[in-house]
């Protein structure tokens, strides 16, 4: 008798590897991402008797202090990403077109700006332009009226000066491969250089424009750690939906579950409206005529190096500022004349246990997106079905999901039995993996797309196993490239707050989590000194990424 067609289905004996790796995927991934997503969903529709209502919405309707934090994050988020692509657009437009000086110098300071975390910029810009900053102190005494960087002004100016590389990274790629004959064409018409740019540069290369902006929208949106600083009163939505559930004894976990699902529903809207926008036209060109290098006369080649620099330098102070900073002598919020390392001391002494914290609990992380992101990138681009393409939409949540929003979802998911993780060091790894997974995926996925087949599949003709195959040829193969990806994930994941401020309890705090109290408890010595060792580890941490990526930049 035959095997029924649903018995061969599930026979397990079928199954190899990949069969089981895609399982074991999906289980984790309905386990940290769907489960927490739905519990989140309908806690948000339960008030404190238990009882079923919409009254949380309603209220979120109805009350202007729920609502109006919506439309601060929206106004914030906003303007941020106006401004970085006011700063961007140009700057990428130089270096890409002209022969301007330092252009290498121009790119490592923009990295460097875009992967420090956006609170320790906040951090800095109180040094300098809060109500007792050098900065502020100092224009006071020439007589220019200066009230501070508080306020949702400062917010937007911090929030511009991290994210405008997001625009740069993005537009300066594309401006060095789109097709110069279309503009050659319009220029041949009698077009200004400045109508040609706006008729047709602009036009060609939005599809990766918008991609840029998308990215600061979101991260200005989803941004927990600068509203913090910098609000003094200013409510953006991650902000209150931490506030509503920051006890669950004095908070409104059911309110701050409301908030996280419209926090989603507006990133997820925000991502489907760019999506819409770029495929509304044809964007296609072949690419035969890429530009060249434009020389500019001396005057006008050393003006414009010196603006490009001037922007990379402005954007790289807050780094150098609490590095500077962390050697001034200092007591409480007051800093003393004079250079010394006692608030590397007192560090060490007080809380060496969140250093110890962040760079285990990464490293962890690291080693668990490594290895995964290499076996679900495989089974996406060399087991492709239906299954498959599912598994590529859910591993992608993440990416539209605040980390404040991940954080409340999980401790709501796993705060009772039968599985209770809050408290533990597992949920912030667990966390950090969910959070980071998809940029180490599109990494793997992409070297992946540039091996060819044929060296693992002259393996199995062998006789090689299909898992030993992977590991000991197409792994290997893989490893540098997914290694370059994976210290760019190295390197946010030390920096996380949005998720590890809501998730940490006591012993688990990190670098990040401390920096952020001692800012608030006026201790800028000691919050100087450990933003500086992150600073430290994030240069050395890009270094090694460009090394290992065999793309050195030139100088």
């Amino acid at each position: 008798m035959q095997p029924t067609k649903k018995g061969r289905l599930f026979s397990f004996k079928k199954w190899d590897f990949w069969s089981w790796v895609t399982l074991i995927v999906y289980v984790f991934l309905f386990a940290f991402i769907v489960y927490p997503l739905f519990t989140l969903l309908f806690n948000s529709f339960y008030n404190d008797e238990g009882s079923l209502t919409l009254d949380n919405y309603a209220n979120f309707v109805k009350l202007k202090y729920f609502y109006g934090a919506l439309w601060n994050s929206l106004k914030v988020s906003a303007f941020a990403t106006l401004f970085s692509i006011l700063l961007g657009v140009p700057l990428a437009y130089v270096t890409a077109r002209y022969n301007v000086k330092c252009k290498g110098l121009i790119q490592i300071l923009v990295i460097m700006s875009l992967l420090s975390p956006p609170f320790i910029g906040a951090y800095s810009w109180i040094l300098m332009l809060g109500n007792n900053g050098f900065l502020t102190r100092f224009l006071h005494d020439l007589g220019i009226p200066f009230s501070s960087v508080y306020g949702w002004k400062g917010i937007v100016f911090v929030f511009t000066l991290q994210f405008y590389p997001h625009i740069y990274l993005y537009v300066s790629g594309a401006l060095k491969t789109i097709d110069t004959s279309l503009e050659e064409a319009a220029e041949s018409l009698g077009r200004s250089s400045f109508h040609r740019l706006r008729t047709v540069t602009l036009p060609l290369i939005f599809p990766t424009l918008s991609a840029g902006a998308l990215m600061v929208f979101m991260a200005s949106f989803a941004d927990f750690g600068t509203p913090m600083l910098l609000g003094q009163g200013f409510k953006v939505l991650p902000i209150l939906a931490y506030e509503q559930f920051i006890s669950e004894m004095g908070g409104n976990p059911a309110m701050a579950s409301t908030l996280s699902v419209i926090l989603i529903i507006c990133s997820t809207s925000i991502l489907f409206l760019q999506r819409f926008f770029v495929a509304r036209k044809n964007y296609t060109m072949t690419g035969m005529r890429t530009p060249k290098i434009q020389t500019l006369r001396p005057l006008a080649k050393w003006l414009l190096t010196a603006g490009a620099l001037l922007v990379a330098c402005v954007s790289i102070i807050p780094q150098a500022t609490v590095i500077v900073t962390s050697f001034i002598k200092t007591k409480g919020p007051v800093f003393h004349p004079g250079f010394s390392l006692n608030s590397y001391k007192e560090v060490l002494f007080r809380v060496p246990k969140a250093i110890l914290n962040t760079y285990s609990f990464s490293l962890i992380s690291i080693v668990i997106m490594v290895v995964m992101g290499m076996l679900i990138a495989y089974v996406l681009v060399r087991r492709k079905s239906k299954l498959t393409a599912m598994l590529d939409g859910l591993i992608m949540i993440p990416y539209v999901m605040p980390g404040t929003v991940l954080g409340i979802s999980m401790i709501i998911a796993f705060n009772k039995p039968p599985v209770v993780l809050t408290g533990t060091w597992v949920i912030l790894v667990i966390a950090y993996v969910v959070r980071k997974l998809p940029y180490t995926i599109r990494s793997s996925t992409a070297i992946l797309y540039q091996l060819d087949r044929s060296v693992e599949e002259a393996s199995i003709s062998l006789g090689v196993p299909p898992m030993k195959t992977f590991f000991k040829t197409t792994g290997r193969l893989m490893g540098p490239g997914v290694l370059s990806g994976a210290i760019l994930s190295w390197i946010t994941t030390i920096n996380e707050l949005s998720s590890t401020i809501v998730l940490y309890y006591g012993s688990t705090a990190t670098i990040s989590v401390t920096i952020y109290s001692e800012v608030f408890t006026a201790n800028y010595g000691t919050g100087a000194a450990l933003a500086s060792i992150l600073s430290i580890t994030t240069l050395i941490s890009l270094i090694v990424a460009n090394k290992l990526s065999k793309k050195g930049l030139q100088l």
